[in-house]
């Protein structure tokens, strides 16, 4: 039986399943192991880990532990609540209206920023025009909508992570920003700061950065440097915003102060730092990378939410479910009809009930006619069915961003 426990009632002779860490490039071999010492408890804590997962039937028990599965039924009911809650943005156009520009402004800004970084390995200044014109245009896709942009985010080439990254951890951050109702200044800062926040991996030799598996301590360490490395680039910008620096700089920092490189905590912490750190988990967990599978959408909004125990702000990530959508655009959900369908649009004041299109029978197995159902709809107006629960589009080898531009 998997169960989740506090750090503090972890003792050698338990298993440890799951370090409940995703967001952490730790430095664990592995998640899974068998705990013999006190010594490695102490690296557990020291990583800044609060929270994990044992299995029982593998070493010793917690007799009042829940199981993982009634945590996770507590969190989806949580986050159900949460997303009674209508978003504070409205859609000016429709998604299938925004999709094609999106596609543009994605490829232009991930070709932007491969320049950026190439430049940063080269020891040349940022060009910060660049930059500014990249978060122009997708503050400009977002207001439009900002399901068809980070919809399309979501899809991304693993080999090319570091670039898609700051590109989709910028347009979320825009969209987040606009969702708190910051000004236009504060977006723009924002926005700048995230697609920024990940230059000084560029200065993490590649052996590192791009290494299919976990990391030695020493190379997490190696790791660990990359936020003072790019706040130390950048701040040579003449009229770089101190704003988007303590984004660079802070972006790992965590609200318990376990995050690096300062350990700052609570307030210490700006609150766009703090919505950084929000955005830059979400993407890294939801993404594919060299050494692991991304999780859904929705179980990365899942993992955001229960660390808000220790990690985040519960009221910032509230807000930013809420923008997200648990069912985000682009994201696969299973009908009660026991059809499969890709989310297209959302609904302003029915979070719940999307507009979808139905692509796959699971009754038959078989690709189908793709339909659009408007799930906020009663019986009789095209809107009888609902969401049972997501999937996991690769393991249906469906491609939900066909669907999308379709």
């Amino acid at each position: 039986m998997i169960k989740k426990i506090p750090v503090s009632t972890l003792r050698p002779g338990m298993y440890v399943h799951d370090l409940n860490a995703g967001w952490l490039a730790h430095p664990f071999l592995f998640s899974s192991f068998k705990v013999h010492k006190q010594e490695e408890i102490e690296r557990i804590v020291t990583a800044g880990i609060r929270e994990l997962y044992i299995d029982t039937e593998r070493g010793l028990d917690v007799a009042d532990a829940p199981t993982r599965e009634a945590v996770e039924a507590r969190l989806t009911q949580e986050l159900e609540a949460v997303m009674r809650q209508p978003p504070a943005k409205l859609a000016r156009v429709e998604v299938s209206a925004e999709l094609s520009r999106a596609q543009q402004i994605k490829r232009q800004a991930h070709s932007v920023v491969r320049s950026i970084m190439s430049d940063v390995r080269l020891g040349k200044a940022v060009e910060l025009a660049q930059a500014e014109t990249v978060v122009e245009t997708i503050t400009e896709s977002v207001l439009r909508n900002n399901g068809a942009l980070i919809g399309l985010m979501g899809i991304k080439n693993k080999d090319d992570y570091t670039f898609l990254h700051s590109v989709s951890v910028c347009a979320l951050m825009v969209a987040f920003a606009q969702a708190r109702g910051c000004d236009d200044e504060t977006v723009r800062i924002a926005g700048l700061g995230a697609l920024l926040h990940d230059t000084g991996k560029m200065l993490v030799p590649d052996a590192v950065l791009n290494k299919p598996g976990r990391y030695t301590e020493e190379e997490f360490a190696v790791m660990k440097k990359h936020p003072e490395d790019g706040w130390r680039l950048l701040k040579e910008i003449p009229d770089i915003d101190e704003i988007a620096l303590d984004i660079v700089l802070h972006h790992h920092e965590r609200l318990d102060g376990t995050g690096y490189p300062h350990g700052l905590a609570g307030d210490q912490i700006a609150p766009l730092t703090q919505m950084s750190a929000i955005v830059d988990v979400y993407d890294a967990i939801t993404a594919d990378r060299v050494y692991h599978q991304g999780v859904t959408a929705p179980e990365g909004l899942r993992k955001l939410w229960e660390w808000s125990n220790h990690h985040f702000q519960p009221e910032l990530v509230q807000s930013f479910i809420r923008m997200v959508g648990i069912y985000p655009v682009g994201s696969l959900v299973r009908l009660e009809s026991g059809r499969l369908a890709v989310v297209m649009q959302q609904h302003d004041s029915h979070l719940m009930t999307p507009q979808v299109k139905v692509v796959f029978s699971t009754r038959s197995n078989a690709y189908v006619p793709p339909e659009e159902v408007d799930l906020s709809l009663g019986v009789g107006h095209g809107g009888a069915d609902r969401i049972i629960g997501h999937e996991d589009a690769r393991k249906w080898r469906i491609d939900t961003t066909r669907y999308l531009q379709a």
